[in-house]
């Protein structure tokens, strides 16, 4: 593997593997702006109810992320040794840890589902119905859970592909499920050309089946092409996973990402929450701002996905100063990037939420926190490919305390103790809890310079 920097071809390397990501996530989140404004236009009630479940599922999502990304350092790095024994290996425990997750993720919102719900309802100014934003959120939240199965199947294939450098694919699946999606929701949510009119419901039913397609493409791909995938021949004939590997996955990887993932998605979920003492209101803005925000952040969050998988083959293939050299490159595009990205994204902040049936004073909220993500989004764009370039090499313990004990010991309490303890408004809440961010990011920055996450962890001796 020769690679220089001066050849470029480690942008191009990360690029082959960011774009295909991004254009899928593109068109997924852009349809799920679509499918936001269509919910938005049965009511605020409606909207706000699927926001809130949604921000549930979010921890659940990043926890499942967590698992298969721990296991994911060691793919990229086997993929980079050319070890396919190690890569099978690799997925059968991503599988095996995917699958548990699940059924306590499953478990956990059949118990409690009920009360994470009422913990984001607070009295609105709008006078928004609460009770009946708790109806539409728990029917929608029933018909989501079975949506988890083929999420989580689908991660599993999806990821190991992107791992190889095998990222079309998994764009293909999921432009096919988000048009899928589009059509039935559509149709179910409007009970358009005879089909009947279910709303929430309606979008529920549009966005498990859509994932029951995005994880049938990716599955029936994968095994029709097992002559180039070697890994996938016989990989469910045993679930064995050597011991020595499962040791170092589950201290390495697992244990440290799961935490992180779950931890830090719910402190994201806990600042919404404290957010939310504002009023419903602020819920139904954050949730217009939020699909918008997701829409534009996928540049850098593709171009992340990238950094990883090129920094940790490198590291994999012993290719320590290759890998030294092109990551402060790689970080200072992202941020570069970000720039450009959040200075349209204000641009267009007031035209996105005139598309939502609601109040006058939800889409001024929207519109607020669109320009205030805007403005923080080349710190992101730089913390997101700093997180991967740190984690690539195996340091899952300190991106634990760079990424979650960061969250829960300054971000959450500061802005709990505003939010409980003060009257300032909302914008100067939310602003606050996005600028902490930059103490982290100059983090970041420092510890890559330092050079502490170049390591190869599947080499012979680890």
């Amino acid at each position: 593997m020769e690679t220089t920097i001066n050849s470029g071809r480690f942008f191009k390397r990360t690029l082959l593997i960011a774009v295909p990501v991004m254009i899928q996530n593109l068109i997924t989140n852009f349809v799920a702006l679509i499918d936001n404004i269509m919910v938005g236009q049965t009511g605020t009630e409606q909207m706000s109810g699927v926001a809130i479940v949604n921000q549930l599922f979010f921890v659940y999502n990043l926890t499942v992320f967590g698992a298969l990304s721990g296991a994911g350092i060691f793919c990229a790095q086997f993929f980079g040794k050319n070890d396919m024994d190690g890569v099978k290996s690799t997925f059968r425990y991503k599988t095996i840890a995917s699958v548990a997750i699940m059924l306590i993720g499953i478990l956990i919102f059949t118990i409690f589902g009920d009360n994470l719900i009422a913990a984001y309802l607070h009295t609105a100014e709008e006078g928004i119905d609460l009770e009946l934003t708790f109806g539409f959120a728990k029917r929608y939240m029933a018909i989501m859970l079975i949506g988890l199965i083929p999420f989580t199947v689908e991660q599993v294939y999806s990821g190991t592909l992107r791992e190889g450098g095998t990222a079309t694919v998994p764009m293909a699946a999921g432009i096919a499920a988000v048009l899928v999606n589009t059509m039935l929701n559509y149709l179910l949510i409007f009970g358009s050309f005879g089909f009947p009119k279910l709303g929430v419901e309606g979008a529920a039913i549009a966005t498990v089946i859509s994932r029951f397609v995005q994880a049938g493409i990716v599955i029936i791909w994968t095994h029709a092409n097992s002559r180039k995938l070697a890994f996938i021949k016989g990989v469910y004939r045993s679930l064995k996973v050597p011991g020595k590997l499962a040791g170092r996955i589950t201290v390495k990887g697992l244990i440290p990402l799961t935490a992180n993932e779950c931890l830090w998605g719910a402190g994201v979920s806990m600042l919404v929450q404290l957010y939310s003492i504002r009023g419903i209101d602020v819920v139904a803005g954050l949730n217009i701002a939020n699909t918008v925000i997701n829409l534009f952040n996928v540049m850098f969050i593709a171009f992340g996905s990238g950094v990883s998988v090129v920094i940790g083959q490198l590291l994999g293939a012993g290719e320590m100063e290759q890998a030294k050299k092109a990551a402060p490159r790689l970080i200072a595009f992202s941020g570069g990037m970000c720039v450009v990205v959040g200075g349209v994204m204000a641009a267009f902040s007031g035209l996105f939420p005139l598309a939502y049936n609601t109040s006058d004073n939800v889409r001024g909220l929207a519109t607020m926190f669109i320009i205030i993500s805007a403005v923080f989004m080349p710190v992101h764009g730089t913390l997101h490919s700093t997180y991967f370039t740190i984690r690539s090499g195996g340091k899952t313990f300190i991106t634990f305390l760079f990424d979650c004990v960061f969250s829960w010991a300054l971000v959450v309490p500061v802005v709990a103790v505003i939010a409980h303890f003060t009257a300032l408004p909302i914008m100067w809440l939310y602003m606050i809890g996005q600028g902490l961010e930059i103490i982290k990011c100059v983090i970041g920055l420092i510890l890559v310079k330092k050079g502490i996450w170049l390591s190869n962890i599947v080499s012979d001796n680890n």
